[in-house]
Order: structure tokens, then sequence, then C-alpha cells
């Protein structure tokens, strides 16, 4: 189903539930793989999906529609990432490769990366990277964002992103080559 459809359907308060539905059905996978990548724990992606889509039903009837609905959505996303991340170095008072090294944590106990090194040391790389920086790389990398489009979802020029990206894959490069020796 089209966005504009979904749309159409959720201002009728008789479908507003089977649009909304058809919206979380399309986007529920990305939204969850663009959280995880940020937050690395199956769990908290888990809860910061459904707060995402929360959000998304609450403000959804007055979406303008200045933007793409994903792109939307997308930086809901980003900024629920962001402010999870934030507040996790908050409440214990945690520096940043303290964080870094947690998320490292879980990603060496994640099944998913079991056996696959070149993989999981690409992810501890990312790790390392600050957390916009990590966002960045991961729209532009995983996800083939156009830089346009991640100005829209950060609210960043689209200078600033090319730099950040830059700046994000030369200490990628950095951490795989050192790991490498």
């Amino acid at each position: 189903m089209e966005d504009h459809e979904i749309l159409r359907l959720f201002h009728d308060p008789a479908s507003r539930n089977l649009a909304f539905n058809q919206l979380v059905r399309k986007y529920q996978r990305k939204v969850y793989w663009h959280v995880r990548k940020m937050v690395v724990d199956h769990a908290d992606a888990d809860d910061l999906t459904q707060d995402v889509f929360v959000k998304v039903w609450k403000h959804l009837e007055n979406f303008r529609q200045d933007a793409q609905l994903f792109t939307w959505i997308y930086r809901i996303a980003t900024n629920e990432c962001l402010s999870f991340l934030g507040s996790k170095r908050r409440r214990f008072l945690l520096p940043l490769n303290d964080v870094g090294a947690e998320l490292a944590e879980k990603l060496e106990a994640d099944p998913a990366l079991a056996g696959d090194e070149i993989e999981l040391t690409l992810q501890k790389a990312i790790l390392q990277l600050p957390d916009k920086q990590r966002l960045v790389f991961n729209l532009r990398y995983y996800d083939e964002m156009p830089y346009e489009q991640m100005a829209e979802v950060t609210g960043t020029s689209v200078g600033a992103l090319k730099a950040s990206y830059h700046h994000a894959v030369k200490k990628v490069e950095d951490y795989v080559t050192r790991a490498s020796q």
C-alpha cells in the first residue's frame, strides 16, 4: 500500500486502525534495523521500535506531508535512539567509551554475528564512532540513503553529512587496519 493511501485511510476514523497496521507492517522491519544498528541490543531495539510507533500513532494526524512519510518516521526513530543513548550515559554516569564497551560486549554475545569475524570487527569499529557519526555511517553505508534524504532525517546540512561520513569511514578504516595487524 502506498503512503498516500495509508494517510488517506488514517484520516478516516473508520479505517484508522487498518491504516496504522499497514504502516507498521510496511516500516517496522526497516525501523527495527535502523534502531538496532544504533543501540545493538535486541531488547532495547524492540522497545525503542515500539516507542517509535507509539509516537507515530500519536502524531500521524498532524503529519504535514512536507517530507516523505518514511523520512518522518526515520527522524522519529533517530531522535529516539539518540535520546536513549544519551539517557543511558546520564543515568549510569558513563563516559562514551564505557557505553561503547558495553555495546561491544553485546555484539560479542550476538548469535547473528557468531563466526563472522569480519562483520564483528566492522561492528566494533562502528561502535567507536560518536553517536551522530555512527548514525550517518549507518544511514549511508547500510541503508544507502542519499545525502539529501539524510539531511531531512537528521536536520543537518548535506555538506556536514558528507564531512561526517568521510571522517567516520576514515575512523572505521583505521580501526579495522589496527585490528587486523
